[in-house]
């Protein structure tokens, strides 16, 4: 068994499932009438003998390439990676590859790779890039095959995925107010951000204003900054502090640690993002927001994947809800003293 080369043939499949060559090849493309028992038979022995379809073929059969262009400017692949992942997991079963293409924010690179995409004759491209409201420098809009967006700005009429920052923001500064903490600051990145200001509304919603929101940059150096900023203040301290990511989060509680302020006996410090690799790393290891990237990914996958099949898909933007990964750095009063 195995043909040439060793790769199994749909004449095989048919002889081990005792059918015509005819009744195999609709019983694995899903067409034609058949008994559901006969159909699912054949797709099993296919499985067990390992039969894998003649990609070029299948695509000559039913117009599709079986392939998705995925597109991002996010060249360090903080947030791509797992959108990307996510996609994967999703489109896997249904025989569709994914390959990614970074275009950085350089317009001229990234129409060379859209036309390589359509040249390739992709089923559908897949938009993603590293904050919410700013879109890839190329336009997407009048393309010939269906085009979804995740984690970037959309065009009008589109389909667009992102995660809900006020609903996550909120999460976090209710579970402080929910362990006995009153007094909480917000550290967060550049107001010009969509997100920031999302996340500090819905702050401001819980905490009150007896706070300050701090502006910054998204680094560790700027949550070591604003930790020395709130600690030269007269009066209480906060108890709290809410960041805008984990890598400022990080900087925070390494700030506290060297004025011997303990995390979280004495201050509570939660993140946002959770990225493993600065939240479980931290000391302790750090609360923090996932923005379930993985989950948004896979809904985008689906989503382009109805599309390319002729499906009818509501235009609009799908907000994603956060969730909220406990870890030590956030422990109660009762808990720790």
């Amino acid at each position: 068994m195995g043909g040439k080369g060793g790769r199994i043939t749909i004449h095989e499949v048919a002889a081990a499932a005792a059918v015509s060559i005819s009744t195999a090849s609709k019983a694995l493309n899903d067409t034609g009438r058949m008994g559901s028992e006969t159909r699912e038979r054949v797709k099993r022995i296919a499985a067990e003998i390992g039969y894998r379809p003649n990609a070029l073929a299948r695509g000559l059969l039913s117009k599709r390439s079986f392939t998705v262009g995925l597109l991002t400017n996010d060249t360090y692949g903080r947030f791509t990676l797992p959108v990307m992942a996510g996609i994967s997991d999703a489109l896997v079963d249904h025989g569709v590859s994914v390959f990614l293409c970074a275009i950085e924010d350089d317009p001229a690179l990234a129409q060379i790779h859209v036309d390589a995409m359509l040249d390739k004759q992709v089923d559908g491209i897949i938009a993603t890039g590293k904050r919410l409201d700013r879109r890839l420098p190329v336009d997407l809009s009048n393309l010939h095959v269906p085009v979804v967006y995740a984690f970037t700005e959309g065009t009008q009429n589109s389909v667009t995925f992102r995660s809900d920052d006020e609903q996550g923001a909120r999460l976090a500064v209710e579970w402080l107010v929910k362990i006995g903490r009153r007094r909480i600051a917000h550290i967060t990145g550049p107001e010009d951000f969509f997100s920031v200001r999302e996340r500090a509304g819905a702050y401001h919603e819980v905490a009150g204003h007896r706070e300050p929101v701090l502006y910054g940059v998204w680094s560790e150096s700027w949550g070591h900054d604003a930790v020395e900023q709130l600690w030269k203040r007269p009066g209480e301290k906060p108890d709290a502090l809410f960041c805008g990511n984990d890598q400022i989060a990080r900087g925070a509680v390494d700030a506290l640690r060297e004025r011997g302020v303990k995390v979280p006996q004495d201050v509570s410090v939660i993140g946002f993002d959770n990225w493993e690799i600065v939240a479980a790393q931290t000391r302790p290891p750090l609360t923090t927001v996932d923005m379930e990237l993985k989950e948004l990914g896979r809904q985008a996958g689906l989503t382009v994947l109805a599309l390319a099949e002729g499906r009818p898909v509501e235009p609009g933007v799908r907000k994603l809800p956060c969730r909220l990964i406990v870890r030590q750095s956030c422990g109660s009063k009762a808990s720790t003293e």
